[in-house]
């Protein structure tokens, strides 16, 4: 048993700040301003000027690329084409896998404003073979070596660029599939268990992931489940299986469906492929929407029928139409009361579109870490949309009164799963008059993200009878400028009262446990 006094934040119902709660067993037994007298001779940590609030939700990311690409070379904050031709080149001496992956690579935030190219690749490393994927997670440059591996594979697929050594759309996959396979399933596991820490030292306590893209038989799906089963410390998984085959769920047991890749309707603002209603500014294209109508009608309307909980990614406004169209049939079609479907990203919704949203409970997992983007800059974003529409991105305020349920994701890798920044970028959006209040943050980053996959039941709200899933912060988000929030640290993380402790099973005990285990994930 374990008293904490001070601020606890407890993102109940009302909002309420308690002096006091008490967590015994991993259990939360009390919460309020005056301490019962049974609990007085307890141990007690005084908070002072910190604070304890639930632990935090990244409601979208693709866990198995993050495990993948955290083992390899973070290039997010370089600034430059020649800063990143240095740490590739440095991280080779000592690294010691088949294939070298960079990540985070943007042509948006480095002075020369392109890639890097193959032979520029070849220069930092001419003799291991090299990936460098983009920042976006639908493209990358190889250098000579790994084209010569994958040559065979990409050639012939829609982009596929061998001069400059960029590969995307088909051809990025294609490429993908080569670094996934060449990945054994201990090494994979073992790089899960290790983002997992990564995600705690955040305080993060429970992941949604999309998965399905690159492995073999679709085997991230089910090592995800394993090892989101097998998790110690009480860190939480939630799976989506990225497919628009319902079968992929239900002979898995899970749940739910959907997520990017298969199940994205559009492409990115990265890649000008994202749909849009009117064309990008001075160009007569207006992106790419991947599906009719008809076929996603019929995914959703037999998903929907089969009791699954639905998301689809969609980025620009004619991609959250169509999302809303088909979703609206779907449920049209068979009615359902609480079904938590939901718009993955949602950068550019419209007012047709929220009004269904609103009407037929349909949620929003959303990005605020893309407000204010290095790898994305609003600069860039308003050059190839016009400030108009740049300025309709990410309409928070908007969505949050129209009483739409937002939570927030990272989409890791191509983000850092920071909260902190989510709640930073949100409290102080770029566009006047779009940004929420720290408590409304708060609550998109703790409670609605329980909420988003059925687990309000337990978690993400400090209340009696809940799990004990907190984060103690440096400071108290309620009682400091917004500007200021980015200053804040997790200084813990606790999953059922405990410190959180590194994963540390071996391979072969975590999918037996996994494979056995009968946890909700």
């Amino acid at each position: 048993m374990k008293v904490y006094e001070g601020a606890i934040l407890t993102v109940d119902a009302n909002d309420t700040v308690a002096r006091y709660l008490v967590e015994e067993g991993g259990t939360i037994r009390y919460v309020g301003d005056e301490l019962p007298e049974r609990y007085a001779g307890a141990p007690r940590e005084r908070l002072g000027e910190r604070a304890l609030c639930p632990s935090f939700v990244d409601t979208h990311q693709h866990f198995a690329s993050l495990a993948t690409f955290n083992a390899g070379l973070n290039v997010m904050e370089a600034r430059s084409n020649d800063e990143i031709k240095r740490m590739v080149a440095e991280f080779s001496r000592t690294y010691e896998g088949k294939i070298l992956i960079a990540f985070g690579a943007s042509p948006y935030s480095v002075a020369e404003g392109r890639l890097l190219s193959r032979s520029e690749l070849d220069e930092a490393c001419p003799d291991k073979p090299v990936m460098m994927v983009k920042y976006d997670g639908h493209a990358c440059v190889v250098n000579s070596m790994l084209l010569g591996l994958i040559e065979k594979d990409v050639r012939g697929q829609r982009g596929y660029h061998p001069d400059t050594g960029e590969m995307n759309q088909e051809a990025f996959f294609k490429a993908l599939d080569r670094i996934t396979g060449s990945i054994s399933i201990p090494q994979l596991v073992g790089n899960m268990q290790r983002a997992m820490d990564y995600l705690a030292a955040r305080g993060i306590g429970m992941v949604h992931t999309v998965s399905g893209v690159g492995f073999p038989g679709d085997m991230d799906i089910s090592i995800e489940k394993w090892v989101g089963r097998s998790a110690q410390s009480g860190f939480q998984v939630r799976v989506f299986p990225q497919s628009l085959e319902v079968k992929t769920a239900l002979k898995r047991g899970l749940p739910r469906i959907g997520g990017c890749f298969a199940c994205a309707l559009d492409g990115c603002f990265g890649s000008r492929d994202a749909a849009l209603r009117e064309p990008y500014e001075g160009a007569d294209d207006a992106g790419v929407l991947y599906y009719t109508d008809e076929q996603l009608i019929g995914f959703c309307c037999e998903a929907n029928r089969a009791g699954l909980q639905i998301e689809m990614h969609a980025i620009g406004d004619a991609a959250f139409d169509q999302a809303t169209r088909v979703l609206k049939a779907a449920l049209d079609d068979f009615p359902r009361q609480d079904h938590r479907h939901g718009i993955i990203h949602a950068c550019l919704p419209t007012e047709s579109g929220m009004r269904i949203c609103a009407d037929y409970g349909i949620h929003l997992p959303m990005q605020t870490s893309f407000i204010d983007w290095p790898q994305e800059p609003d600069s860039y974003l308003a050059s190839i949309m016009g400030e108009r529409r740049a300025s309709r991105l990410n309409p928070l305020r908007t969505l949050w009164d129209a009483g739409i349920t937002m939570s927030a994701g990272s989409d890791a890798p191509c983000t850092d799963p920071d909260p902190i920044l989510w709640m930073q970028r949100a409290c102080n959006h770029s566009v006047e008059g779009q940004s929420l209040t720290p408590r409304e943050a708060l609550r998109m980053c703790t409670y609605n993200g329980a909420w988003t996959t059925f687990d309000e039941d337990l978690r993400g709200s400090l209340e009696v009878g809940k799990v004990a899933d907190m984060v103690v912060l440096s400071e108290n988000p309620y009682e400091i400028r917004a500007s200021e929030l980015g200053r804040i640290k997790v200084e813990r993380l606790l999953l059922g009262g405990l410190a959180y402790r590194c994963q540390s099973q071996g391979f072969l005990s975590a999918v037996v446990k996994g494979i056995a285990g009968k946890s909700r994930i």
